[in-house]
């Protein structure tokens, strides 16, 4: 894949309304095991806070989301792969991030954790518009 090709799935991966009409994968390998994610995020979108006793597991499958992203983004950035390859690495991290936004909104009913998840949001979209601007990877001076 050329280096031109591999930005342009990247930005796909990181625009902001990614998830926006984009499924949820059915099945997902998380850590080497498979994963039946559509399933299981509908079973919890069901009740308008995550239940007790799912609590633990969402929190945990969140954790395990979380780090397959980050695992399968640095292969979309670094690993030699066909323009193919990424194509199906992005509809995966926009699939992982719906589930995600999906199992997050579960419970956040304060005011209050809203406005915090909204500030969050905002220093990313800061911290994103900085680098751009001043050219930098985020080890050569930006910090977090």
């Amino acid at each position: 894949m050329r280096e031109y090709e591999r930005k342009q799935l990247l930005e796909r991966v990181d625009r902001e309304g990614a998830t926006i009409g984009a499924s949820i994968p059915e099945e997902i390998d998380l850590q080497g095991e498979s994963f039946a994610l559509q399933p299981f995020v509908f079973e919890v979108k069901k009740h308008d806070s995550v239940p007790a006793a799912l609590r633990e597991e969402v929190e945990e499958t969140k954790k395990l989301l979380r780090r397959e992203r980050v695992q399968r983004r640095e292969r979309l950035e670094e690993a030699d792969i066909t323009r193919e390859d990424g194509e199906e690495i992005v509809a995966v991290l926009v699939g992982i991030d719906r589930a995600l936004n999906a199992l997050e909104s579960l419970g956040r009913t304060s005011i209050e954790a809203e406005a915090k998840a909204s500030e969050r949001a905002d220093q990313k979209r800061w911290y994103s518009f900085l680098k751009e601007a001043l050219g930098r990877d985020d080890n050569e001076g930006i910090r977090r």
